[in-house]
């Protein structure tokens, strides 16, 4: 029970009943709110002061406040009393909705776990009671990842230097076999980076930062997670449109369909053949977006053909070999080749000392 309140409060606390105890699925009725009214805020009120406080809330403009039925009663004097009930709050998000950025929380790697925490009850108090009784159907699977605290911290100065127009500086990190973060290094020392930061991207679970290094003319990616000791500069960032990629602005979709693992350096079109399946071009789709074009399609397989981040197809052919081949660019699909027959030489190595 809270502190009893003086009756001045009285409106407010109504709205406060109505936010916590309410919403379109539960509405209270005036009796109801009162008995709220005693047990939050210690707070004693008849009918009529409660009807009062209500209307006076509707006629000021509170648009979350709504109410279901009317009807008409006779009153003491024989006069007739209109009566208002199911009075409930509308909140700003739906139940759905607020799930599902809870979910965005939890399937983050790369908020600290107990920010992660407070950022949910934060996101649940903007429901109703009732939505935070059911969060607790909502389970993350437990992960004992590395932490970086200032991940807030360089989202934060990002923003700022992405809104003025500033060069950032920070320091690039690698996990090393004790599991802590250590900086890359040039000549020995930690390397400073220094960048023309323009956007920040969610993707694989991370968040990177797109950004440019001014002795070059196209865009880099970076990890925010893995950045540390980042401070803002006074020096302009270049503009975007010295920028390859970026002289129309960013195309944020087409720029992740290209770099479906944010590696930096340019793209180029791939074609690869592949099994007819509907599951598999499903995946094709999530990884590659809906620019991919199929063609010579018969009962068995398809040509696929997609514009890509070279080192970026490397990889993900890798981890789809089994239902991918590559066929252009010739000296691509040779390079992948060479990687498959270098990991079988690994794995048959291992089965002889065996």
């Amino acid at each position: 029970m809270y502190m009893e309140h003086p009756k001045k409060m009285l409106i407010l606390d109504i709205l406060e009943v109505l936010r916590n105890h309410s919403d379109c699925e539960h509405p209270l009725n005036q009796k109801q709110i009162i008995e709220w009214l005693e047990k939050d805020y210690g707070m004693t009120a008849d009918r009529k002061a409660v009807k009062r406080n209500l209307m006076d809330l509707v006629e000021c403009g509170y648009d979350n406040i709504s109410y279901d039925d009317t009807k008409k009663r006779a009153g003491a004097g024989g006069e007739t009393e209109t009566l208002y009930t199911n009075w409930y709050y509308e909140h700003d998000f739906s139940d759905a909705e607020l799930r599902l950025l809870i979910d965005g929380v939890i399937f983050s790697r790369n908020i600290p776990r107990r920010q992660a925490g407070e950022l949910i009850g934060r996101v649940e108090r903007l429901g109703s009671s009732f939505f935070a009784d059911r969060t607790g159907n909502i389970t993350a699977a437990e992960r004992d990842l590395p932490e970086n605290k200032e991940l807030f911290l360089t989202i934060e100065v990002l923003d700022e230097a992405i809104e003025k127009k500033r060069k950032v500086s920070f320091m690039y990190n690698d996990f090393g076999a004790d599991k802590k973060m250590h900086p890359r290094c040039s000549g020995g020392r930690p390397r400073e980076y220094i960048v023309n930061p323009y956007r920040i991207v969610a993707a694989n679970g991370n968040y990177y930062l797109v950004c440019n290094y001014d002795k070059y003319d196209n865009l880099a990616n970076y990890r925010i997670d893995m950045i540390t000791g980042i401070r803002l500069l006074e020096a302009k960032a270049k503009p975007k449109n010295q920028v390859r990629g970026l002289e129309h602005g960013l195309d944020i979709p087409k720029h992740m369909a290209e770099h479906v693992y944010m590696f930096a350096g340019d793209s180029v079109r791939v074609t690869f053949r592949m099994e007819n399946s509907r599951s598999l071009i499903s995946q094709i789709i999530d990884w590659f977006g809906t620019d991919v074009r199929f063609s010579d399609t018969d009962k068995d397989e398809l040509t696929v053909s997609v514009i890509v981040n070279r080192d970026a197809m490397r990889v993900w052919a890798l981890q789809y070999a089994r239902f991918v081949t590559v066929t252009e660019p010739q000296d691509l699909a040779q390079q992948i080749k060479q990687d498959l027959e270098t990991a079988l030489e690994k794995y048959e190595s291992e089965s002889m000392e065996e």
